[in-house]
């Protein structure tokens, strides 16, 4: 997680619960924990656009 290696592709990964999406230069991270926090992600990529989509947690009743 801690390399700054640049690769021929941009890795995307879960795994390695975050608050937010974790964009790095070499790598995103997209596991917001959804068993926990109730909010999934999924990463779009359409050519050099990326863009996140993320569920909005239920309230709490």
């Amino acid at each position: 997680l801690s390399s700054r290696t640049r690769f021929d592709r941009k890795i995307v990964h879960g795994h390695t619960i975050t608050e937010m999406p974790d964009v790095r230069p070499n790598r995103i991270g997209i596991d917001t924990g959804a068993f926990h926090s109730g909010i999934l992600t999924a990463l779009v990529i359409d050519g050099a656009m990326e863009a996140f989509l993320q569920t909005i947690p239920a309230p709490l009743s």
